[in-house]
């Protein structure tokens, strides 16, 4: 499964993965969602320290973290993608969490829009915790299959994606998920999501000019966010 984002065109809208334009295309409004969830991070003391991110794509968010964290470690199957991410002054290892040292302790681990793409999410979880320090953060954020966006468009939710969504979740499956894998005072976590115009329009067989297409417009009810605490026992 990881060839698919291996592959140099899942980035680049040869498949159906972060969306159905290039991710380049989508590189403001993809800081922007990044900014806002650090913020939302930072309200709630989970900043500073070590953070780790699975799946970092081209380090949008590892770059965004630069004021919020001492040190940032990303994980990214495409060597192409993680070459990118390095430029960041962040340090990314190609592969997942398995290519981590095994005495990496982080402060904070993201997975963000990652979940959903993982065949065994419970082996996953307890290899993630396991290198998370006592009393740090797990963070996940994955498309809200309960959300009342997926409601209001039925089979045309642009998240189910084949091949590379194998599951959805709402808060209460994603919760299970964390719990059963050793987190605690697990809480909701809000993710404001902001899309290109453009992006919209197309999924509607739009095309609209280019200065409309950049716009950023933040689309309620799309992803489902959660953190965890890494109990101390």
């Amino acid at each position: 499964m990881q060839l698919v984002y291996q592959d140099p065109s899942y980035y680049q809208g040869g498949h159906s993965g972060y969306a159905d334009t290039s991710y380049f295309d989508q590189e403001a409004a993809l800081r922007a969602t990044f900014r806002s969830l650090l913020r939302n991070l930072q309200k709630r003391g989970m900043t500073g320290g070590d953070l780790l991110e699975v799946g970092c794509g081209y380090g949008y968010l590892l770059d965004e973290a630069r004021p919020y964290f001492r040190r940032r470690v990303g994980t990214e199957c495409s060597p192409e993608a993680a070459s990118q991410a390095r430029a960041t002054g962040a340090d990314v290892l190609v592969g997942g969490v398995e290519e981590l040292a095994n005495d990496a302790l982080f402060d904070c681990a993201l997975a963000i829009q990652v979940i959903e793409h993982i065949y065994d999410p419970v082996r996953f979880m307890k290899q993630l915790v396991a290198h998370v320090k006592p009393g740090g953060y797990v963070v996940l954020a994955t498309p809200d299959i309960g959300g009342a966006l997926r409601k209001l468009m039925g089979r045309s939710w642009p998240s189910f994606k084949v091949p590379e969504h194998v599951l959805y979740f709402d808060f209460h499956s994603l919760q299970r998920l964390m719990r059963e894998t050793g987190l605690v005072k697990i809480s909701k976590l809000p993710y404001p999501h902001a899309f290109p115009f453009g992006l919209i329009a197309a999924k509607f067989g739009l095309s609209l000019p280019r200065t409309l297409a950049r716009i950023n417009l933040w689309v309620p009810a799309t992803t489902i966010a959660a953190y965890g605490v890494v109990s101390h026992d």
